[in-house]
């Protein structure tokens, strides 16, 4: 949650503490990307960015649509700062999708919002113990130090680990190509997508992507389906479905569309010129 300056905007509270909304002021040289299910961590409670959107450079504080992920604290100063964590896509999908904040709570201690099939080898990373976890080290039931915890982030680390390196073997080769995104399916199911306008913004967010989709690969079962090339390509189709669309005139379009379990998110850039910055696809599990 930085520009390419690497400046810290400022975000509070503003006008009175709210679970649901902060303020950002932008003081960077350059608009600011903030993607649905950054964390930004401190005030009175940690807490998600909401939507995708693009924040100009002003010194003047704007509105910022955020849910809560730290349900047991209500405490502390209005300061937050930005933290180097996207939350994985079972509380990210509640946040950007459904929008509702008992779900995202729900969500957070609950490891993944899909439903398993009937008698499914259980995930590497158990109920009892995220219970454990929050029991030990996340009284508050922090994010953060829930999926930090060592109950769970040895887990994750070897999961993160192990894909990291085969990501770097499947592209080392590259000629002329940059990486832009990623498709990432659990089993045989295609579940997300992340996709952005070049490969140095697909750089700049690849290894907290990384982290928040292993923190999801844990929590659900062990399946030996595999997905295809096919079944890839099939999930990146455009949508035909019900759209919704919010802009900020000279700033971005933000746009939703809607068919059976898909969601298809896209955020585009309206200065300096008209670009489709990040397009991200779900497989809704509600």
């Amino acid at each position: 949650m930085r520009d390419r300056d690497g400046v810290r905007p400022a975000v509070q509270n503003y006008g009175g503490p709210s679970v649901n909304q902060l303020v950002l002021i932008n003081r960077g040289k350059r608009p600011l990307l903030l993607l649905a299910g950054e964390l930004v961590s401190g005030g009175k409670q940690d807490r998600v960015i909401g939507k995708d959107r693009i924040v100009p450079v002003s010194g003047e504080p704007l509105p910022l649509d955020v849910f809560c992920v730290e349900h047991g604290r209500w405490s502390s100063g209005s300061q937050f700062t930005a933290a180097n964590t996207i939350v994985h896509p079972s509380v990210r999908e509640q946040a950007a999708v459904n929008q509702k904040q008992g779900d995202v709570w729900a969500s957070v201690v609950g490891g993944t919002a899909a439903s398993a099939p009937a008698a499914a080898p259980a995930p590497r990373v158990s109920q009892d113990q995220l219970a454990r976890a929050v029991a030990t080290e996340a009284p508050t039931q922090s994010y953060a130090k829930i999926y930090e915890s060592r109950a769970v982030a040895p887990s994750v680390d070897a999961m993160v680990d192990e894909v990291q390196r085969r990501f770097r073997k499947e592209t080392a080769g590259l000629k002329g190509e940059r990486v832009v995104g990623v498709v990432i399916a659990y089993g045989g199911e295609v579940a997300w997508s992340d996709i952005f306008a070049s490969g140095e913004l697909f750089e700049q967010y690849w290894n907290k992507l990384l982290r928040s989709y292993a923190v999801e690969a844990v929590a659900r079962p062990l399946l030996r389906e595999t997905a295809s090339i096919d079944d890839a390509r099939e999930f990146l189709q455009q949508l035909k479905g019900r759209e919704q669309t919010e802009t900020e005139p000279g700033v971005y379009v933000w746009r939703e569309i809607k068919e059976g379990r898909l969601s298809q998110i896209e955020l585009d850039a309206l200065q300096p010129k008209v670009m489709a910055v990040h397009r991200l696809v779900v497989r809704r599990t509600s």
